[in-house]
């Protein structure tokens, strides 16, 4: 009983074509349907199309490298601006170099440009310094020889604040750095500060150039809460050498810090990422790697400063002249990989991990220009694009009506499948992976349409064929899928060849149109196999094509079938057509 079934299967492999229709059917309603539940409806369009803001930046010489600023450091700049951008999920930007030391930046609309402002701007040098002091921001009281840091007061101000011995989740909340594979939650020493309370003095090398009780006494009357006080701050911290002693203010402006010399600088970190800790639910948390060298200076760092009683714990994170993490320790960490956990957010975690990993530039820059970039321009060439490609569309259409009538209609309804997948995965890449829709995009997708129809031709050309050679039209969609597949599969993988080149070796724009492309291609693999020929399969049933319909555009005296042929259906012969047997 199993034998007739398994012969009704058909040669190309879909024996059950309403099974196949239907799965691709739900496929477009659960792709439709994430779209709203997402709430984007509409994709996210590029610079060009939604407008965005641009940034120029000026390159400068660093002290004592008169002559940093080159070709290959200002592309190796570029490169690291690029990763930064993207690190905030910024898709379709756009970084290049304009003379010799100029950097374009443009970002779209839609993005936090504030966020990408900060990102972009801080191109200074990243390093970690050891805190040996800090306190709340504001001006403190002058010192008193009762005035402590680690008295009987300051215990008291601990066990009132956090009852539970947990940190706050306040901005004042001190992240802790553990080794990878441990973790120490520590607690916010900054809490313990809020009071306003002179800093226990501690000795600490003379910096070249002012002396231990001027430092002091800034850090004493600074009051990061302004912030014109952060930027004169920054500025002079950022001056300074790596053998100096600085006082800087956390990029919040809650805390201000007296830190000593680098002991670890930024180029030393290989790698660092944003994970959420799900074995321990400790939340988000930062892991991050160091070079061989690296390696060496952070394990004897972390091992000094770990002996030591909080605030001097701590080591700071600074970039262009703030603090943009300070975590205490627990114990040394060797190994050349270590967590910085705390009270992160994702976005917090993750803003961190980017300015550890891309912080570390090659020269230093300003922002010497900030526009607004307008969309007038690019609607008027998208809605010139979108007539054109309407034009291209009716054109189409029109011929595929003239030439293969009814068939047009198995045409019309692959390209609306294939129109619905391109544009709700072209809306939910826009959240999921930041795509951005741009007018080269636009014009990928203009493309496509040729290719999809193409596909198309070729599978009713090769069905038309085997009609001609005698058959009748279910055998001959049978016949003919094995033969147009090939053709089709050949053809597809040129074209997203051809797209996947163009996105690797091109930048900006142009790899809009390489991604579309490629996407595109993709799609009319999948409606072809998924979407024509199981609708060929079923219309091959009905009377209107089966017994070659005029309109049907397979009517055989159309086709040049000889009429002999057309008479073996009502009486079969084996030596009539012997294809058929």
């Amino acid at each position: 009983m199993a034998a007739p079934k398994k012969g009704r299967r058909s040669p190309g492999g879909q024996g059950r074509p309403g099974r196949v229709l239907a799965f691709i059917l739900i496929a477009m309603v659960a792709l439709t349907g994430g779209m709203f539940a997402s709430g984007h409806t509409t994709p996210r369009l590029g610079i060009d199309l939604a407008g965005g803001t641009s940034f120029t930046l000026e390159a400068k010489n660093q002290p004592g490298k008169p002559n940093a600023i080159t070709t290959t450091n200002m592309n190796t700049a570029v490169g690291i601006i690029e990763r930064r951008v993207n690190g905030l999920g910024v898709s379709e930007s756009e970084v290049q170099t304009q003379g010799k030391k100029h950097i374009i930046v443009n970002i779209p609309k839609g993005m936090n440009a504030k966020q990408a402002r900060e990102q972009v701007g801080t191109t200074a040098q990243l390093a970690f310094r050891p805190v040996l002091m800090a306190a709340p921001s504001g001006k403190l009281p002058e010192p008193t020889p009762s005035a402590s840091t680690g008295g009987k007061d300051k215990g008291d101000k601990d066990k009132k604040d956090k009852p539970s011995g947990t940190p706050s989740a306040s901005s004042g909340s001190t992240p802790s750095a553990t080794p990878s594979g441990k973790h120490t939650q520590g607690r916010a020493v900054t809490e313990a500060l809020k009071a306003p309370q002179a800093p226990k003095p501690t000795p600490t090398p003379t910096p070249s150039g002012s002396s231990s009780g001027d430092l002091q006494k800034q850090f004493a009357t600074l009051d990061c809460s302004t912030p014109a006080a952060r930027s004169d701050a920054a500025k002079a911290a950022d001056r300074a050498k790596a053998t100096d002693n600085v006082v800087v203010c956390d990029k919040d402006g809650q805390e201000k810090m007296l830190l000593g010399p680098v002991g670890v600088e930024g180029v030393d970190v290989t790698e660092a990422k944003a994970a959420l800790d799900t074995q321990r639910a400790t939340g988000w948390q930062v892991q991050l790697k160091f070079n061989g060298s690296g390696a060496k200076k952070f394990a004897d760092i972390t091992g000094k400063l770990a002996a030591k009683a909080p605030p001097q714990n701590r080591f700071a994170i600074v970039m262009d002249g703030e603090s943009v993490s300070a975590p205490q320790l627990s114990a040394a960490i060797p190994g050349g990989s270590a967590e910085i956990s705390g009270n992160f957010t994702q976005s917090s975690a993750q803003d961190l991990a980017n300015i550890l990993s891309y912080g570390a530039l090659p020269l230093s820059f300003d922002i010497v220009n900030e526009t607004t970039v307008s969309a007038a321009l690019g609607g008027e060439q998208l809605r010139a694009g979108l007539i054109a490609g309407a034009i291209g569309l009716a054109l189409v259409i029109i011929y595929l009506v003239a030439y293969y009538r009814g068939l047009a209609l198995v045409a019309l309804a692959s390209l609306a499948c294939s129109a619905v997948l391109t544009y709700t995965i072209m809306v939910l890449l826009g959240p999921a992976i930041g795509f951005a829709l741009n007018l080269p995009a636009v014009c990928g997708a203009i493309v496509a349409i040729g290719i999809t129809a193409d596909s198309f031709i070729v599978y009713f050309e090769r069905i038309r064929d085997e009609i001609r050679d005698g058959r009748t039209l279910r055998p001959a969609v049978e016949r003919a899928w094995p033969r147009a597949r090939r053709t089709i599969l050949v053809s597809d993988f040129v074209s997203f060849l051809a797209a996947a080149v163009l996105f690797i070796v091109t930048v900006g724009k142009v790899q809009g149109f390489a991604f579309t492309l490629g996407l595109t291609t993709l799609l009319d693999v999948v409606v072809v196999f998924l979407f024509t020929k199981p609708l060929m399969t079923i219309l091959a049933r009905r009377k209107f094509f089966a017994s070659g319909h005029p309109w049907s555009g397979l009517d055989p005296k159309r086709l040049g079938v000889k009429p002999p042929l057309r008479s073996s259906r009502r009486r079969p012969s084996a030596s009539a057509d012997p294809k058929e047997a």
